[in-house]
């Protein structure tokens, strides 16, 4: 696993982020349809712009990025990457001379950041996959090339014969055909893809059925689909990639995974892998009980499940439909956790004799983040399910959703909710995660993603790029110097409070890798945390928006980081000052491992 101090993350569509160089700029097949011009072409960003802007992301004291899928990609509308034609080969429309992809991990490690790379092992596109079955090759042009797309020429491979002759300037063409034949038996031989015909949430085939039109699902039950996703993606991890965020989870079911994909990536040191288990709901069950629940995915297969069979992959798609069953009524599944709390006052060592080694994104907060009050709320009543909830991976918004009250659009909270949400995010359990721009609101309201029915720069993925012209200098995680534009972006109220969260966040390792508990924890959003482990004993106590009692708690003499204030306690109690929204005291017992003093500088919210 790679420890929870390597982040908080930020997220970014690389495509969007930043042009580092115009000559790889190419517009989609439907960047007509939804009217990109040629100044803002869907696939604009690109490696060269992420290497030249990771300054930028350590100013803010990031230390992981997790950037979109890097790999071939084919459809009318693929900028974003989820769309793989060939997993093993990396776009060339993100590469430039000396800005490949081992290119930007390399620059990333010696800055000091990781890379989190979006994996996608449920789908294909639906022009196929060039090794497991073949249809399309990709020929690509460039934004020079005025008027054209990318196109595509055909190739010898499973629907030879019945395939539909292409028009590249139509790349829908036959569109219902071609993914009608790819799921037939008589031509999908060797049952690359599932076969079922369609999905209903709450039910098995979501793990077997096509999510969408674009997404044909991959037979991750076959173990010849398995074996290459195996080897291909392990390819990356040697690359040096640190972590994966794992795309659609939930469409896969658990006891594949456990049995045949995760425990080859867990044997790698210091990597870790979260997922994207989507249950847009406020409780921590989703709709279909613990089968797509985000909470399940963190756990073993139980001692009695059935064995993975490396020949017969009609044997494990029958088991897969089975245990999706076994696990489908809400009270079928019982095992909780301590993971996350302290015991009192007392850090305990985590048990993970039944955990898969894995994590994933906490949805149920995500969900109530248009009131941080509700997403914890949320979390405290949940987190028992989980095997560690410290290891989730928790943000307000993403490059796909908002919270329940704005699910399309980005946040739109406003700027004192915002700074809420991120004081609570940094300092409560889990590995907080930024969406790029919600350090300057960036887009606030706009739908996130239309398709090709809008120019991209009038939604939630537009370019970020104008914001970060100018120069940066990190010198160290927080600190830096900035001219032009971007030090006009850094310096957004925003901006400067998840940096000054970043720095106390890296101070304090309760905060990073602790347990907690809310009992003593009298106010609103108030907690304690602690983490006693590798010669380390750090412990604070946390309130968020409101002033706080803390009875029951450590004597002795403390630090608030955000005001330098010293507190003695003697009697295990301990009030706070009455604070505002977003603002947050952190006292931190002093010893060894605390802080002297106040961590970084006021702004709007901190202070």
């Amino acid at each position: 696993m790679v420890h929870k101090e390597a982040c908080p993350g930020r997220k970014h569509i690389t495509t969007r982020f930043y042009d580092g160089d115009t000559g790889n700029n190419v517009h989609c097949w439907d960047d007509k349809k939804a009217n990109n011009p040629d100044t803002d072409p869907a696939w604009r960003g690109d490696f060269q712009g992420l290497i030249d802007k990771l300054d930028y992301i350590k100013a803010l004291g990031f230390s992981a990025i997790w950037i979109t899928p890097v790999v071939e990609n084919i459809s009318g509308y693929d900028y974003h990457g989820y769309h793989a034609s060939d997993f093993s080969k990396v776009d060339p429309r993100y590469e430039s001379d000396g800005a490949t992809y081992q290119d930007l991990i390399n620059a990333a490690h010696a800055k000091g950041i990781k890379i989190v790379q979006d994996v996608v092992w449920n789908h294909t596109c639906n022009f196929g996959e060039a090794n497991l079955f073949p249809m399309f090759e990709k020929e690509y042009n460039t934004i020079q090339d005025l008027g054209t797309s990318d196109c595509l020429k055909r190739v010898s491979g499973p629907l030879d014969k019945v395939a539909p002759d292409y028009d590249s300037l139509n790349p829908d063409l036959q569109y219902g055909k071609r993914i009608e034949a790819m799921k037939e038996d008589s031509n999908d031989t060797e049952n690359v893809y599932h076969h079922d015909k369609s999905l209903s949430y709450g039910s098995y085939t979501e793990q077997t059925g096509q999510m969408a039109g674009d997404c044909v699902d991959l037979n991750t039950e076959n173990p010849k689909v398995n074996q290459y996703l195996v080897d291909t993606f392990l390819k990356y991890t040697d690359m040096g990639v640190d972590c994966f965020r794992f795309d659609t989870e939930k469409h896969i079911n658990r006891w594949t995974l456990n049995k045949a994909y995760f425990p080859e990536f867990m044997k790698i040191d210091n990597f870790y892998l979260f997922g994207e288990v989507c249950s847009r709901r406020r409780e921590v069950m989703n709709e279909g009980g613990p089968s797509d629940s985000c909470f399940f995915y963190t756990w073993q297969e139980e001692s009695n499940a059935p064995a993975w069979s490396t020949t017969d992959w009609k044997a494990n798609y029958d088991t897969a439909v089975a245990q999706w069953g076994v696990w489908a009524d809400a009270g079928s599944f019982t095992n909780r956790s301590d993971n996350a709390f302290l015991n009192g006052n007392a850090y305990h060592a985590p048990d993970y004799s039944k955990a898969n080694g894995t994590g994933v994104i906490d949805f149920p907060m995500h969900w109530n983040f248009m009131r941080a009050s509700d997403a914890f709320n949320t979390a405290k009543g949940g987190d028992a399910y989980y095997n560690d909830a410290t290891w989730n991976v928790v943000y307000v918004d993403s490059h796909d959703y908002s919270p329940d009250d704005c699910q399309r659009f980005r946040y739109t909270g406003g700027e004192a909710a915002w700074a809420e949400n991120m004081s609570l995010m940094f300092t409560f359990r889990g590995i907080p995660c930024i969406y790029y721009g919600s350090e300057v609101q960036f887009m606030a309201g706009a739908e996130i993603d239309v398709g090709p029915n809008a120019p991209l720069a009038k939604t939630g993925r537009a370019y970020f790029g104008d914001y970060l012209e100018g120069t940066v200098t990190a010198s160290d995680f927080g600190e830096y110097d900035a001219s032009g534009k971007v030090q006009e972006t850094l310096s957004n109220p925003l901006a400067q409070h998840v940096r000054r969260l970043n720095q106390i966040r890296r101070a304090v390792p309760a905060l990073q890798m602790g347990q907690y508990s809310t009992d003593g924890c009298n106010g609103g959003m108030a907690y304690k945390r602690r983490y006693t482990a590798n010669g380390v004993d750090s412990y604070c106590l946390v309130t968020v928006s409101g002033g706080a009692t803390f009875t029951g708690v450590e004597n002795g003499e403390y630090i608030e980081v955000v005001t330098g204030q010293t507190v003695n306690v003697t009697g295990g109690s301990l009030t706070t000052d009455s604070i505002g929204q977003g603002n947050m005291r952190c006292y931190v017992l002093k010893n060894g491992s605390a802080p002297t003093g106040k961590i970084g500088q006021d702004g709007t919210y901190l202070k």
